[in-house]
């Protein structure tokens, strides 16, 4: 589930260093065959790969999240237009689930047993792509790049199955620790999503915030999230909470602000980036307030309350126009999907899409021309670590990892920063308030990330 994406605008000690060449794609080297070889392997011809998804275009879930698949598709069109991978174009059929588990169970059956895709790629949910994981690996389908922090990703269990976005438990202890920190004494509270993406982010915060300083533990169901979430704000303020650290969908991140603003109630939140995407978060306080009856300069006031929320990003800013991958991502956007711009820009969903798509080509091309599934696992095992991305560290895959990125930098919101400006405004802007920093979902401790940052491939195409 996706990650918000607001960071520095003045920390790159570690510069990105743009291209001569100016707005064009990065390529990760494709490689055009006209002689592909052919394969056994369902949704795989001499000409064409059928891959799957279910993601939520309805639902709690969808607002910002439906962006994600389209994102996706926008680098495909650019693989397609340059001569597939291999010689073999890409076709990305994602159906809508409406974040409902059974829903989810239903259409992963249909892609696999009806469509036959090779792999499904980018399916969004820690409890809907929980509840298909079983299936999946049965069937010996690849469970690709999961958009969710959940550990079950990396289970011994399940080898068809990998996470991408840093495992819950990361940026629980990385938030965590920032509290323990610079919170030291205060009272904290928790208000998390009542499945695995909830409780492994909160075991991260456990792993570094004193046991005696949480004052109250609050959860709700995404699957009933039909109002405000007035009942655990009410009692996070009865307990006296000064911090409230968040793990919550975009929707439930509003819910939650709204009821807690219009009691007066003001802690310090920290909020998972899976639900503090700005330009997400920003336009639902205003549209839950006039729904609620508020007038309409209420309504943009509300966006005020995401002031000096505390986050975390693991990737460059999308605020930051020089920087080269931004550069790379924005052109995508604008010619292989325009419309998708037009409405979102490249904001931390799209962002997200496109970085991920561009993790999977990469797969693929390490699979070789002789592509089957096992191909293909084998491949980001062995070749992962070595994929260029738009994140601050490098992939953690290998035989016995299947987790994606773990290091992230923390991020404070702020209306003095900065914005990033789509073609429907701007929103407001973050500053990083620590350095990039690793761990794992064990013991490990919290370190600074001492290593390089990856820029765009010297070997540049033309999006155009």
């Amino acid at each position: 589930m996706r990650h918000s994406n607001h960071t520095a605008i003045g920390r790159w000690t570690r510069v990105l260093v743009a291209s001569a060449m100016g707005v064009t794609l990065a390529t990760v080297v494709l490689s055009p065959s006209a002689g592909a070889s052919g394969s056994s392997a369902p949704g795989v011809t001499s000409t064409g790969i059928s891959i799957g998804a279910t993601v939520p275009l309805t639902g709690p879930a969808a607002p910002g999240y439906d962006e994600i698949a389209p994102a996706m598709n926008a680098v495909f069109g650019w693989v397609d237009a340059h001569g597939g991978v291999d010689g073999r174009k890409i076709s990305y059929n994602y159906l809508d689930d409406g974040y409902n588990p059974a829903n989810t169970a239903t259409l992963t059956r249909k892609l696999v047993l009806q469509d036959n895709v090779f792999a499904t790629v980018g399916s969004l949910g820690t409890p809907t792509q929980a509840a298909v994981q079983g299936f999946l690996n049965s069937q010996k389908v690849p469970q690709l790049f999961v958009e969710s922090g959940c550990n079950c990703w990396s289970n011994p269990k399940f080898p068809e199955s990998f996470g991408w976005q840093p495992p819950y438990t990361v940026e629980g202890k990385v938030l965590g620790a920032y509290i323990k920190a610079h919170f030291a004494g205060e009272k904290v509270g928790y208000l998390s999503q009542g499945d695995e993406f909830g409780q492994d982010f909160i075991k991260g915060m456990d792993m570094e915030i004193p046991s005696a300083s949480v004052v109250s533990r609050q959860t709700y169901d995404a699957s009933t999230l039909a109002g405000p979430l007035s009942n655990q704000v009410a009692a996070l303020k009865a307990a006296g909470a000064q911090v409230v650290a968040m793990a919550t969908i975009p929707a439930a991140t509003a819910l939650a602000m709204l009821p807690a603003a219009a009691i007066g109630y003001q802690p310090q939140y920290v909020i998972s980036n899976v639900g503090a995407d700005a330009p997400t978060v920003g336009p639902l306080l205003s549209s839950f307030t006039q729904k609620g009856g508020g007038t309409a300069a209420q309504a943009k006031a509300t966006a005020g309350l995401l002031n000096g929320v505390i986050t975390d990003s693991y990737f460059a800013p999308e605020s930051d126009v020089t920087n080269p991958w931004v550069k790379v991502e924005t052109k995508l956007l604008t010619d292989y999907a325009p419309s998708l711009y037009a409405k979102s820009g490249l904001d931390g969903n799209t962002q997200y899409g496109i970085a991920l798509g561009l993790t999977f080509v990469q797969a693929l091309q390490a699979a070789g021309k002789n592509l089957t599934r096992a191909a293909l696992i084998s491949a980001i095992e062995g070749s992962g670590k070595k994929f260029v991305t738009p994140g601050f560290v490098p992939l953690s895959y290998s035989s016995s990892v299947h987790y994606g990125f773990q290091g992230l930098e923390v991020v404070k919101l702020s209306t003095t920063a900065p914005p990033a400006v789509t073609p429907s405004g701007s929103w407001i802007g973050g500053i990083a308030v620590s350095p990039v920093e690793t761990t794992n979902v064990g013991s490990g401790p919290v370190v600074k990330y001492t290593g390089r940052t990856s820029t765009p491939p010297a070997k540049l195409a033309s999006t155009s």
